[in-house]
């Protein structure tokens, strides 16, 4: 298969707009297919490039969503891993990001929205400038309370792996930030320092909030 990345694949990437979901780069979604149109759009997709971009539904998709509801500009492509065709013609399937890409046009007269993408243009940063942010991200991984969370431990070994920072940030904010419409500015800002930066911020607001409702002793062992 091609790189993902080139142009001619992006040149007519199917769509998969939902209302609560942000996919990044490197990030690894489940994924279960009732409809009947994006049934269609499974079976088209894993005959060819086995990419899907996933898109965030703007607010108000309620009126419209068999149609063509607005979706937010900035989506996350992603190739099929795997996939299960189930008896009843669903599908179930594992989608892994790997670009961040603005739409430019919807094309195509198909059941389901397909579209030509752009990579989305981001500010360089090397990884030895990130020395400090990769600290902090470390120091609240060593709070009992966010090592109570599912995944914390994971995304705390990746810290201590040669996986540059800003992918760490990608798939902390994945797995571990609620907020839909945080996570969509994440995904489309093209700064890196300034994401991996607001990463930081929203990581540090979830251990405070963890503070303010678990047991104090839970979150600082040392005081037993």
């Amino acid at each position: 298969m091609s790189n993902p990345t080139d142009q001619a694949v992006l040149l007519a990437v199917p769509l998969f707009p939902l209302p609560n979901v942000v996919l990044f780069p490197r990030a690894v979604l489940p994924l279960h297919i009732f409809e009947e149109r994006y049934k269609a759009m499974t079976a088209d997709v894993l005959r060819g490039q086995r990419q899907v971009a996933m898109a965030l539904l703007r607010p108000g998709w309620e009126k419209n969503y068999h149609g063509r509801p607005a979706i937010e500009p900035v989506v996350c492509v992603g190739t099929i891993l795997t996939h299960e065709k189930l008896a009843d013609g669903c599908y179930n399937f594992l989608l892994q990001g790997h670009t961040r890409a603005r739409i430019m046009r919807e094309h195509g007269e198909r059941a389901y929205r397909v579209a030509e993408l752009e990579p989305l243009n981001e500010t360089p940063v090397l990884e030895i400038d990130l020395t400090d942010e990769r600290r902090r991200l470390a120091e609240l991984f060593e709070d009992s309370g966010m090592l109570s969370i599912g995944l914390a431990r994971r995304l705390r070994e990746l810290l201590h792996s040669p996986l540059p920072t800003a992918h760490v940030a990608d798939l902390i904010a994945f797995n571990l930030l609620e907020d839909v419409h945080l996570k969509q500015e994440l995904l489309g800002d093209g700064d890196i320092r300034r994401r991996v930066n607001r990463v930081i911020d929203s990581l540090d607001l979830v251990r405070s909030t963890l503070h303010s409702v678990l047991p104090a002793d839970f979150c600082n062992p040392s005081m037993n």
